[in-house]
């Protein structure tokens, strides 16, 4: 929780004793806007942002990737109705930047969310572009968080009209990339960035304060599994009903990927991170690069893990990154009791 201290420094004048100074701890709620391609984890990811005393969810914007973009945008407004939300919710890119556009139904089911036959919401899509969503919200809330948990197109195309909106964020937390790691989508990549990398270099070289989220941090031991399935099937909520149902095609998708049984949730570790960073337990920053011209390592998240990139045998290739000496925070473990933890709060 964020507090800010307001209050009134009394000096004392020359030969008065000094007055006590009085200051009033207020609550103060961080402002999120999250992109989605809304599935199966980003559905549980959406429940975890929305039910958060402590932020406000000022917009949703949607992009094409885990499915279509507008089964994306009708997922996001059920999810927003599922939750008594009032958030609104901005359809956005169909396809990636330069690439043919790929689904993962084949993970998620050809809706999403399972293919559970969930109801149509009631509610429809604000008339803005995400783009323009993007950067509207963005400039009326200084120091918002955005949070990616998609392809990265709708973000790299408001920082093609405004590229001084890197300035404006406080943090940009990007669930994606595999750094220095095996991919789920190919051996080098992760989906997110793999779909859209082009899209996913603008962003990263942008110079917003990005934070990489990769998909290694919900292998192992971040899987929801057998146990803490049963632990929230006990709660008897909706939401906790509705995030294991709608995540059952992943999780047999997911076992035939990997072999771990469980329900993997990228998206939601995410999001718990973006919560409360201090769940990340390893961090360190560098220089990122994506790339784009290979076909074998298509969307490999290159990290400068030794440092090595302003060596003068380097600097040539890497110097779009080195530009604007900014760098990435990589989180590379995290404390999964307190993100099951948190996980658990917000389906109760």
């Amino acid at each position: 929780m964020l507090f800010r201290y307001m209050g009134m420094r009394l000096r004392a004048g020359f030969g008065e004793p000094a007055r006590r100074c009085l200051w009033y701890a207020t609550r103060v709620q961080r402002v999120f806007l999250i992109d989605t391609d809304t599935a199966s984890d980003d559905a549980v990811a959406l429940i975890m942002a929305l039910r958060a005393s402590e932020v406000r969810v000022a917009a949703i914007t949607t992009v094409a990737g885990n499915v279509p973009v507008q089964q994306s945008t009708c997922n996001a407004l059920y999810l927003v109705e599922l939750c008594g939300a009032d958030v609104p919710v901005y359809m956005g890119a169909d396809k990636p930047l330069l690439r043919p556009y790929q689904n993962a139904t084949w993970f998620h089911g050809c809706d999403g969310l399972g293919e559970h036959n969930y109801p149509a919401p009631r509610r429809s899509p604000g008339d803005l572009h995400a783009v323009d969503a993007i950067i509207q919200t963005v400039e009326s809330n200084p120091d918002i968080v955005i949070v990616t948990l998609a392809p990265l197109t709708n973000l790299a195309l408001a920082l093609a009209k405004r590229p001084d909106l890197a300035n404006r964020v406080s943090r940009c937390v990007v669930m994606g990339g595999a750094p220095c790691g095996e991919g789920n989508v190919t051996p080098a990549a992760e989906y997110n960035i793999w779909v859209d990398p082009e899209a996913a270099r603008i962003v990263f070289l942008s110079g917003l304060p990005v934070e990489m989220i990769g998909w290694h941090l919900s292998r192992a031991e971040a899987v929801v599994n057998d146990t803490d399935i049963a632990h929230i099937q006990r709660f008897k909520t909706k939401l906790g009903d509705f995030a294991i149902e709608c995540n059952s095609h992943a999780r047999n998708a997911y076992k035939i990927q990997t072999g771990e049984d469980g329900i993997s949730l990228p998206d939601p570790v995410a999001m718990s991170i973006a919560l409360d960073p201090t769940i990340g337990t390893q961090w360190s920053s560098h220089f990122v690069d994506i790339e784009t011209s290979s076909d074998l390592t298509r969307g490999m998240t290159v990290v400068d893990r030794l440092n090595v990139a302003k060596d003068e045998r380097n600097q040539t290739v890497w110097s779009a990154a080195l530009a604007n000496n900014r760098q990435s925070k990589i989180c590379w473990t995290m404390d999964t009791k307190r993100w099951k933890a948190a996980l658990f709060r917000a389906l109760k």
